[in-house]
């Protein structure tokens, strides 16, 4: 069995938050295996429900987020150019388990998106497998579970959690 420091994953966690609050969305992506998956699921769902049979903000598997990624990127997502400044809060971290090549992790997350004079705040828990090859983590999950009652004020997501 391996053993990794929590210590690590919080580090590898928060260098994900800084890459998508610099706006490095294809660096950012580099830390997904190719068969990952990012999800956030709607508030009024359970915490294991599915994208196969439920309704999810976003469901999206390697492909389908590379091309959120490109879409961001460019001049015309007029919903983020000039892109919005986020500032992503990352908090306590568990490992919950862990076998020979995976982890499942829990963190608390806050985002505060800032966009056109209105600030948002996103917030909940974000649940990773991350895959671990030797020194290197990658995702190979990430479901953000909102904890608000809905997306208010806003009424959207627009950036990557």
């Amino acid at each position: 069995m391996n053993t990794i420091e929590r210590s690590k994953v919080e580090d590898f966690l928060f260098h994900e938050a800084d890459l998508l609050d610099q706006w490095r969305l294809p660096e950012w992506l580099e830390l997904f295996t190719d068969d990952a998956t990012y999800e956030v699921p709607c508030t009024d769902l359970p915490a294991d429900a599915s994208s196969d049979v439920s309704l999810f903000y976003i469901a999206d598997d390697r492909f389908r987020l590379g091309e959120r990624v490109k879409r961001l990127m460019k001049r015309t997502a007029h919903a983020e150019f000039p892109h919005s400044k986020t500032s992503r809060l990352i908090g306590n971290v568990r490992i919950c388990e862990s076998d020979d090549d995976s982890l499942r992790v829990s963190a608390k997350f806050q985002t505060y998106r800032t966009k056109d004079g209105t600030t948002d705040v996103y917030f909940g828990t974000a649940n990773y497998r991350l895959r671990l090859d030797g020194d290197r983590l990658q995702i190979r999950d990430k479901r953000c579970l909102l904890a608000g009652d809905g997306l208010r004020p806003s009424g959207r997501i627009s950036i990557v959690l």
